[in-house]
């Protein structure tokens, strides 16, 4: 091959990388505008939830105007600064109930995790006592229950809420209160037996917090 052909099929080369680059760019782009952004939305207020956008355009085939901008104004942030992003409103239709609403699609207040992470575990209360441990994956991946077996009626989804309620005692829960709801003795071990497996004490607190202080994040209670 001579000097002149070997510069002809350079340029035909590096062209046809410029255009495969340039269709790549056009796709990529193409996609944001058809799916939405590739990352997910976090929302931290009132508690931190995560929204997909590709699993709504792409995988359920809604286009934008689905949902903008009479749901939400295609501005980042508007609904979180608006103060009413709320499971109430949800419920009402607002937000994502305006199709999370149980026929559309699943209603909000059900298939929790879709949006809602689990809080780290475990939960650790050092009110009344000094401490008390709850682990959510012990309850959900190896008994499978769902987030409203406890939620809203034996806990408020609120942390602080029980410890702070004056009442969350070991008497409520013989009554049927709080845990108490299914540690019943039959559907669950009664809460007056197996102690040490929620209450390891202070001294428990300190090795499970490296005795460095508080190195574990503590909760006022659920």
């Amino acid at each position: 091959m001579n000097k002149r052909s070997i510069i002809a099929l350079g340029a035909t080369l590096l062209t046809g990388s410029f255009l495969f680059a340039s269709q790549a760019a056009a796709t990529e782009e193409y996609d944001v505008k058809a799916f939405g952004p590739k990352s997910p939305i976090v929302w931290d207020k009132p508690t931190k939830v995560v929204f997909e956008h590709r699993s709504h355009t792409d995988t359920i085939g809604l286009a934008c105007a689905e949902c903008h901008g009479e749901v939400f104004a295609m501005q980042r942030g508007v609904a979180q600064r608006s103060g009413k992003l709320t499971m109430a409103s949800l419920a009402e239709g607002k937000f994502c109930g305006a199709c999370h609403d149980g026929e559309t699609a699943f209603a909000s207040d059900t298939n929790c995790t879709a949006c809602h992470a689990l809080p780290e575990d475990p939960i650790i209360w050092t009110e009344p006592v000094e401490a008390v441990v709850f682990y959510h994956n012990a309850h959900t991946e190896d008994y499978g229950l769902e987030c409203d077996s406890c939620h809203n009626e034996a806990f408020a989804m609120k942390v602080g809420t029980a410890a702070n309620s004056g009442n969350f005692t070991m008497k409520a829960m013989y009554d049927g209160q709080f845990c108490g709801k299914c540690h019943d003795g039959d559907t669950a071990f009664a809460a007056n037996t197996l102690c040490n497996t929620c209450h390891i004490g202070a001294n428990g607190y300190k090795r499970l917090s490296g005795d460095t202080g508080h190195a574990v994040e503590e909760h006022g209670g659920h």
